[in-house]
C-alpha cells in the first residue's frame, strides 16, 4: 500500500508466443522472464498483491515459485496474439478481487518481456500516478530522431516517398519536436481507467521518462539484453 492505495500487480504471460516459443520462461542470465519480474517484486513492500495472467500451467508453476500468485488461469477468449492490455488487466482485477474479497485501488502491468526495468523504475510510475492524481503512467524513452515520423519513407510499387508531406524540408534535427515510444518497463492505471473509462490511456495520463531498454521479442533480443546487463555489472 502507498498513501493509503491497495495496489495489485499483473504479469501477463501467456504461453502462446511465436517468434519465441514460451518466451516467457525462457532464461536471462539463467532465470526465467517470468521468474525475475517476481523476485523484482519482492522489491517493492508497497505492492500489496502479485498475479500471473497466465494460460499456461508451467509457466504458472515457475511464475509461483518465484513468489506471484497463480490461482487462476486465463481463459482460452483472452490468450489469443490480437487480444488487448485491457481485457487482460480488468479479467486479472476481477478474478482477484473476487478471489480475495477486498478491492484494489491501483493495477500495475509489468511485462516479463522487460527484463531491464529496475525496483526504481516500476515504484516511479506508480508513485507518480498517485501523488500527481493520473488516471495512468507509462514509462517512456524519447525516440531516436532517425525513427521520426518526419523522416520516414514509403515503398509503394517501388516508388519512393516521403512518408510526411514536409518529410523533403527536414536537413537537421533540431527542426524535430521530441517524441516518445512506450518502452514497457512499467505502467500503471488507476481501477477507473480500467473499469469505468474502458481504457489504458485514460483521460489523464502521464509518461515517466526513462532511459531506453530493449523489449524481448526475437532471440537475438536475448543476446542483446544479456550483453547490456553485464555490460551494466
Amino acid at each position: 500500500m502507498y498513501a493509503d492505495y491497495k495496489i495489485l500487480a499483473v504479469v501477463p504471460a501467456r504461453g502462446g508466443s511465436k517468434g519465441v516459443p514460451l518466451k516467457n520462461i525462457q532464461p536471462i542470465q539463467g532465470i526465467p522472464l517470468v521468474a525475475r519480474v517476481g523476485h523484482l517484486i519482492s522489491e517493492l513492500p508497497e505492492i500489496d498483491r502479485a498475479v500471473v495472467s497466465t494460460d499456461h500451467d508451467e509457466i504458472a508453476r515457475i511464475a509461483e515459485a518465484s513468489g506471484l500468485a497463480a490461482d487462476w488461469r486465463r481463459p482460452p477468449a483472452l490468450s489469443g496474439d490480437r487480444i488487448g492490455d485491457l481485457d487482460v488487466l480488468t479479467h486479472a482485477l476481477n478474478e482477484t478481487e473476487q478471489r480475495d474479497g477486498q478491492r484494489y485501488d491501483i493495477v500495475l502491468m509489468l511485462q516479463p518481456t522487460s527484463p531491464m526495468r529496475t525496483a526504481a523504475h516500476v515504484r516511479d510510475t506508480y508513485r507518480k500516478l498517485i501523488d500527481e492524481g493520473r488516471d495512468a503512467v507509462w514509462t517512456v524513452s524519447e525516440t531516436d530522431s532517425k525513427y521520426h515520423p518526419r523522416k520516414q519513407l514509403t515503398l509503394t510499387d517501388d516508388q519512393l516517398g516521403y512518408y510526411s508531406q514536409d518529410g523533403g524540408q527536414i536537413i537537421a534535427r533540431q527542426q524535430l519536436d521530441a517524441l516518445y515510444h512506450r518502452n514497457g518497463a512499467a505502467y500503471a492505471f488507476t481501477r477507473d481507467c480500467l473499469v469505468e473509462q474502458r481504457n489504458i490511456m485514460g483521460a489523464n495520463t502521464a509518461g515517466l521518462i526513462t532511459e531506453d531498454m530493449v523489449s524481448i521479442d526475437t532471440p537475438f533480443d536475448f543476446r542483446l539484453v544479456e550483453f547490456l546487463l553485464a555490460d551494466k555489472h
